[in-house]
């Protein structure tokens, strides 16, 4: 124990304070031993704090820098550390002690809600940019978040769903990127997610929090709850979840002091907690002062990092960069009204927006405006369409500013489509009828689908670039920054081609993994898949020149370290930065391999006619996979090939090594009876069989039992079939049903019908009892429906005061 000292000063109800939050955004302190209370605040991508005692919904200015959708595609972790580096000072000059990010969870489909606030779809290029953004911002003495701890890649029935995954994929792909941050960063926290994983609640998985993240990892900070992810405060604390936020109002702090009472719960493992929660606070302390920061410079840095990340997708006969002598037609209400970061928790209130057409202005650029359609509009506009027709045939270019607008994304429903809106749609057909000089400005958290990518001369994908994207967008078009950004995710034809699109978002109870290890370019790669544009693809407007790979051996033992170097000359006129990639292949093995995995990556910067030499280190792992029979990572003694090149599939260089394994008398897992799709990734329709054989359990029922009872784990939603149950849904919906065209979802709806019981007492601010939710289950069971409503309203008169003034708030 760290804290010893204080322990034994403490009380037990002091203890148990310290290992939940004091309201939603502190955590509690013990005043009469000086311990302070220290402030959280919602991120990843800049501060998201809720101002003291006023609407929920209202936020200090902060600089929104670009969402980790974007900043995923530099692939530049210096760029991240910088980023971080003013997050940090930012999060000072709010007193704030730990902002709640990254998120590194992968991006299993296109159609998760969240993934704008993600990095990509691979495990390392994640895991690496996250460490450099958490060392950015705790080199000024803020602490971080890494989350969400973990298996979290929906948002439909997140609080409540079982992502049932096999053990190596879980290893390969799902863990590796919060390793990587965690063994190279030390975040100061690692946050639970809501879901269940093979079974058991993020925030009381023992295997995920003390095996794996402490005892593997080495991980040295708190672990916290996601809001309102407890599920049982006393299992948590058992099981390596040290904080529960927000305030469960004292209702955790009761149990976990019953809990120890009674003697079900050791008291040990509320000592380990409340230890690691006082060496939070000590670190958090150094946050706590007056300090400042220059928000222009913030702004030009949001502006540098945004322009270092945007991919320009397609640029057919040099089209971009554009002169300033031509005229330009700017057509899009995205061009007046970005939409320049996500929807849900991390939204930031900016210091300044620069908009695209007021960049334009301010690069010299003769331009033109129309709208073309309403951002929250569908259905397209006849005399808008026109409108913007009409400027754009008097043009020499245009600037076609469509994408996903926030009603298509955000926390808290998935997308139920890959395609853009209607009206957007509709808008660039018209316009290429009328001028086929077409440069679309891509806006959006995801992929989408793009039928018209044949048409257009050019696709820049700006995604979420935060407030300077204007800036950015200008200064790409012009030619004064060269386009380097990288795809972090593939963009597939269709959504049918996704691995995992006959399994999303999972059916009832569970979300099965069955496509394994094959998201994102692992599968297109290894299934041979044409895609639209491939993990890693970025143009730029010069040309780079790759040469002359070199191993240091041709055969080494899987103890050694195998060095790579190439040469990468600028071979164009101007000036720019690659990002060369390191794809390793397994030319032969006994399990299942992808054909090709990203092993590591480095971006460089060129002057026209530059040539420099570049270096990468490989070691075990970059060989190995996760071998279930040792519980440990394996190389497979043979053949592997080092592929070089600037994209998954545009490989430039290619060499060859024998590794020999440390281990050969190891078992290797051999699928090829028991599960042969997974040869060759033919997994869009995996049979149980083969997928109990990759489980090595059997599968988890997908639904529960109609005569099951519901518990405080059931949501509303799992009731609509009972008398109550459709009963309370209607009061509590207005009887409105869901809209089958809206193109996302209704995040106040879901968040109330798939939402467990249980929230509702411990989110509930002390509107909601304990004692209320007892007579909501006795009338969802139909045990007594008197007794059931005089509970629920024996609780509810007391509480009109608190309801009223929570209702103010919201």
């Amino acid at each position: 124990m760290k804290n010893k000292e204080i322990l034994e000063k403490l009380t037990l109800e002091e203890k148990a304070e310290l290992c939940t939050g004091k309201d939603c955004w502190h955590l509690n302190g013990v005043e009469r031993l000086g311990i302070p209370s220290v402030t959280l605040t919602d991120g990843p991508h800049g501060l998201s704090l809720r101002k003291p005692d006023g609407d929920i919904r209202e936020s200090v200015t902060a600089t929104c820098f670009p969402s980790a959708v974007t900043t995923a595609c530099s692939w530049d972790r210096d760029l991240l550390y910088r980023m971080g580096q003013a997050m940090g000072q930012e999060c000072l000059k709010e007193n704030v002690s730990i902002i709640l990010g990254p998120g590194v969870n992968m991006k299993r489909s296109p159609l998760c809600g969240r993934n704008f606030e993600y990095f990509s779809e691979d495990p390392l290029l994640a895991g690496e940019l996250a460490a450099g953004l958490i060392n950015g911002i705790q080199s000024k003495g803020v602490g971080t978040a890494l989350k969400h701890f973990a298996v979290n890649s929906q948002e439909k029935r997140r609080l409540v769903i079982d992502s049932v995954v096999d053990e190596r994929s879980l290893r390969e792909i799902y863990l590796t990127a919060f390793e990587i941050a965690v063994k190279k960063a030390q975040p100061r926290t690692v946050m639970n997610s809501y879901n269940k994983v093979n079974g058991t609640y993020s925030s009381e998985n023992g295997y995920l929090q003390n095996k794996i993240l402490r005892e593997e990892w080495g991980f040295e900070g708190a672990v916290m709850s996601d809001w309102g992810a407890v599920n049982d405060r006393v299992k948590g604390i058992a099981n390596g979840n040290d904080l529960e936020m927000p305030s469960s109002n004292g209702y955790g702090t009761k149990k976990i002091c019953e809990a120890v009472r009674k003697g079900t719960l050791d008291e040990k493992y509320l000592d380990t907690a409340a230890d690691r929660m006082l060496t939070l606070i000590e670190k958090s302390k150094g946050a706590i002062g007056e300090f400042t920061y220059d928000e222009q410079e913030h702004h030009k840095l949001a502006a540098e990092i945004c322009a270092n990340s945007m991919v320009l997708l397609k640029n057919e006969d040099n089209t971009l960069p554009i002169s300033k002598e031509k005229t330009v037609a700017v057509i899009g209400e995205m061009a007046r009204a970005p939409r320049y970061q996500g929807e849900g928790s991390s939204v930031i209130v900016p210091t300044k927006i620069t908009d695209a057409f007021d960049g334009f202005l301010e690069e010299g650029y003769k331009v033109t405006f129309a709208p073309g359609y309403f951002k929250k509009q569908d259905e397209p506009s006849e005399a808008m369409v026109k409108d913007a027709c009409n400027i754009a045939s008097k043009a020499d270019a245009v600037l076609l500013f469509i994408g996903l607008t926030e009603e298509y994304e955000s926390e808290g429903y998935d997308r139920k489509t890959m395609s853009l809106p209607i009206s957007h749609n509709r808008l660039l057909e018209e316009i290429l009828k009328v001028n086929e000089n077409v440069t679309v400005v891509l806006s959006g958290g995801s992929p989408v689908l793009m039928p018209w990518a044949k048409k257009v001369k050019a696709i820049l994908n700006g995604y979420l670039g935060g407030q300077a994207s204007g800036k950015a967008v200008a200064e790409i078009i012009s030619g004064k920054v060269n386009p380097s950004g990288k795809l972090a995710e593939t963009y597939p034809l269709k959504e049918a081609d996704v691995p995992c699109s006959a399994y999303y978002p999972g059916r009832g109870l569970t979300a099965e993994h069955r496509e394994g290890i094959y998201i994102g370019y692992r599968y297109y790669d290894t299934a041979e898949k044409e895609v639209l544009y491939p993990f890693g693809h970025g143009l730029s407007y010069t040309q780079f020149e790759y040469s002359d790979i070199r191993l240091s051996a041709e055969r080494i033992n899987d103890t050694d370290t195998l060095t790579v170097t190439c040469k990468i000359k600028n071979i164009g006129d101007r000036d720019g930065a690659e990002t060369v990639q390191l794809y390793v292949s397994d030319c032969e093995s006994t399990v299942f391999r992808p054909s090709k995995e990203l092993r590591d990556f480095t971006k460089i910067y060129l002057e026209k006619g530059e040539e420099k030499e570049v270096s990468f280190s490989l070691s075990k792992r970059a060989f190995a996979y996760y071998n279930i029979n040792i519980s440990d990572w394996h190389v497979e003694s043979g053949e592997f090939e080092i592929l070089i090149g600037a994209s998954s599939r545009d490989i430039r260089l290619k060499a060859k090594a024998e590794v020999i394994s440390s281990l050969p008398e190891v078992s290797v897992p051999d699928y090829r009876e028991s599960a042969p799709c997974y040869y060759g990734a033919d997994v869009k329709n995996v049979p149980d069989k083969q997928y109990r054989a990759l489980l090595g359990r059997d599968i988890p029922p997908q639904y529960a039992d109609v005569n099951d009872k519901f518990t405080v784990e059931s949501c509303l939603m799992d009731a609509e079939h009972t008398k109550w149950g459709k009963r309370i849904i209607t009061v509590l919906t207005g009887g409105k049903k869901p809209d089958p065209n809206a193109p996302g979802g209704d995040p106040m709806r879901d968040v109330v019908l798939e939402s467990p019981i249980r929230n509702l007492y411990a989110m509930g601010q002390g509107t909601f009892t304990e004692q209320m939710a007892e007579g909501l289950l006795m009338l969802l069971n139909e045990e007594g429906s008197a007794a059931g409503l005089i509970k629920i309203f024996t609780g509810f008169m007391p509480n009109l005061k608190k309801i009223a003034e929570l209702a103010k708030k919201i």
